[in-house]
């Protein structure tokens, strides 16, 4: 396995927070590997997935490193990595057209023209299974519903081919069917498109479903590394277990047996 990312003491602190955010991570995360960050509210999961990013907010305090030695320099937003963030509704422009905001990242990083980014952008509009692509393409974010959101800044993250896509808490705000259908199709593109998955959470059946490995953290610290199998059916630390007595029915199988692991 090629590693493509590391951590090594890693914290992050807020101004004006009381706590650490993060302390002391240490994770290595493999090219082409599937990893769940999970953890409830608090827990420092989205904080980790910014820092990986770089896409902290200004003013807060980092300690430690992280590095990516498999593409040797920083990701680049859009290029090396997509984000997709949890509420789809504040990450999107709203004065923008649906196929605006998806061509942009292939305009930008692929070096396509206009005509053909909009070309690209209403393919992977069908890429995403939203219907009528091309009518989509001229239509504004508050004209779709929350799962059709989501499916379009899905689209936009990985318009410019990238080899990692972190995806934030992107069920949350969805109903259960809604869900389902969101992490089948992360599946499905991150199969077909061999990309790095890191899938943060805080919902272990979820994360039991789609991933290879399982980080739990807790209060801004890493506390449980492993198999999604042996997550699942034998977890060590009481935040796992917490979160498994909060999410999982042990008597489902596909949820026992589920992920990549």
């Amino acid at each position: 396995m090629t590693t493509l990312c590391t951590t090594t003491g890693l914290g992050v602190r807020y101004r004006h927070a009381g706590a650490a955010a993060l302390s002391g991570v240490c994770l290595a995360i493999d090219a082409g590997e599937r990893l769940a960050i999970i953890g409830g509210s608090g827990s420092g999961k989205s904080t980790f997935a910014r820092a990986l990013a770089g896409l902290l907010p200004a003013g807060a305090a980092v300690d430690g490193t992280v590095a990516w030695p498999a593409l040797g320099h920083p990701p680049r937003p859009g290029r090396d990595l997509g984000f997709v963030f949890q509420d789809p509704g504040a990450s999107l422009n709203p004065v923008l057209t649906v196929g605006e905001q998806v061509a942009e990242g292939a305009q930008r990083h692929l070096g396509l023209d206009w005509k053909r980014a909009f070309e690209r952008a209403e393919s992977l509009l069908a890429r995403v299974r939203l219907p009528e692509p091309a009518r989509l393409l001229r239509a504004f974010p508050h004209q779709l519903s929350g799962g059709q959101r989501q499916r379009v800044a899905i689209a936009a993250a990985i318009a410019a081919k990238p080899s990692v896509l972190i995806a934030d808490e992107v069920t949350s705000a969805l109903d259960q069917a809604v869900q389902a259908e969101i992490v089948a199709l992360l599946d499905e593109l991150v199969r077909e498109e061999a990309m790095t998955l890191i899938f943060i959470t805080h919902d272990m059946a979820l994360a039991s479903g789609l991933a290879d490995r399982i980080a739990v953290f807790d209060r801004g610290e890493l506390v449980e590394l492993g198999p999604a199998r042996r997550i699942v059916t034998a977890p060590e630390s009481a935040a796992a277990r917490l979160l498994l007595a909060a999410h999982i029915d042990l008597g489902t199988p596909s949820l026992v047996t589920g992920g990549g692991a």
